[in-house]
């Protein structure tokens, strides 16, 4: 079978949260570049809808959904529309995320719950409400978790995030556990360093480059490290593999780990 069969995404449906920049984008782009139509969701409207025009522009089908993942109604109201538009999601991509720099002795519980709320709490629910749907419509689908690095191992200022990322790991495995017999696949993506819009200064600054000497391959991630990673786990070429995480990182965490 060619490549082009089984990475093809031509008739799901898919929803990427966190769409608005950053790695979200890119995601919506190349899901929709492989045949899916792809419901972006994310607050920041104006940014959706000029990606919508430019996934249009090159033949795709997208639709903009500005909602917060952690509102639950506003998530579910989400999903409607997303069925509106396309049908049942059958892709789903909890890429949605915030970071933070605090040592942890001077983490406040407001800023904890903040991080935790959106990057571990949001991804369950998110996951559970696509899980259902799918189930309902009995629709073979596939929910992809975006974790991180710091989810395998732990960096200075970084407590919440880390632990968020390593609970995104867990889930992604206790729910592949729950789901792969009601034909859902639940797997995750650890990147390591990305260059992306919220870190773009800080890694090409001359202190951010020395990040550079800790990554076996010599640089950070860039467009497109991702896109074979994603599509495998959301396309038939992965129709075997459910609870995995998978690191791309360079070789960080193996020159961490020695």
């Amino acid at each position: 079978m060619k490549a082009s069969d089984i990475f093809s995404l031509a008739g799901r449906v898919a929803l990427v949260t966190g769409a608005s920049s950053g790695l979200g984008a890119r995601f919506a782009q190349v899901l929709a570049a492989n045949g899916a139509a792809v419901a972006m969701l994310a607050r920041r409207r104006e940014r959706l809808d000029d990606l919508q025009r430019t996934i249009a522009g090159a033949g795709g089908r997208a639709v903009a959904i500005e909602a917060d993942v952690t509102d639950r109604a506003a998530m579910a109201r989400a999903f409607d529309q997303a069925e509106q538009a396309f049908g049942t999601v059958t892709i789903l991509v909890n890429n949605a995320g915030i970071a933070h720099s605090t040592r942890a002795l001077d983490l406040t519980e407001a800023e904890y719950r903040r991080v935790l709320d959106t990057n571990l709490d949001s991804v369950f629910f998110t996951a559970q409400e696509a899980a259902r749907r799918m189930i309902a419509a009995n629709a073979r689908g596939a929910i992809v978790n975006i974790a991180s690095v710091l989810g395998l191992d732990v960096a200075k200022g970084t407590a919440a995030y880390a632990i968020a990322k390593a609970g995104v790991i867990q889930m992604t495995r206790a729910l592949a556990l729950e789901l792969a017999f009601k034909g859902v696949r639940v797997n995750a993506i650890a990147p390591g360093w990305f260059v992306t819009e919220i870190n773009r200064d800080y890694l090409t600054s001359e202190a951010g480059g020395k990040l550079t000497r800790d990554i076996p391959m010599g640089r950070f991630g860039k467009d497109g490290d991702l896109d074979g990673p994603l599509l495998l786990l959301a396309s038939d070429a992965g129709a075997y593999v459910t609870g995995a995480t998978l690191v791309v990182d360079g070789g960080q965490v193996v020159a961490i780990k020695g």
